[in-house]
């Protein structure tokens, strides 16, 4: 899975994924702090969710955003939460727009 070429989001209410090829991902802050997979917001051995959707504020923003070598970035949140690792892989296959829906709806995989 290739790197984004330019990830746009700090401080904002959404985060925007530039991939090569001219696609571009965009999540809600919030949507993506609640996409948390770390086990403070996952239960490791079950897969519950932990973490109450409640507690995250609308408001919620990227402070700082880093890379994880190659393949994924960590978000250090609003709300104090820092642990959780967002692969590049499941950031674009996950992708929301309607482009990305259908090719998941028609059994595909984005690209």
């Amino acid at each position: 899975m290739p790197m984004p070429e330019e990830i746009v989001g700090l401080l904002r209410s959404k985060i925007t994924f530039k991939w090569p090829g001219g696609h571009e991902t965009q999540y809600t802050a919030r949507a993506l702090r609640l996409r948390c997979r770390c086990a403070g917001c996952i239960e490791e051995m079950s897969g519950a969710a932990i973490l109450d959707p409640a507690s995250v504020p609308e408001t919620i923003r990227a402070k700082t955003i880093e890379l994880v070598g190659q393949y994924a970035i960590q978000i250090f949140w609003s709300d104090g939460h820092e642990t959780g690792i967002y692969s590049f892989r499941d950031l674009r296959q996950s992708c929301p727009c309607e482009d990305c829906a259908r090719i998941r709806a028609a059994g595909g995989t984005p690209a």
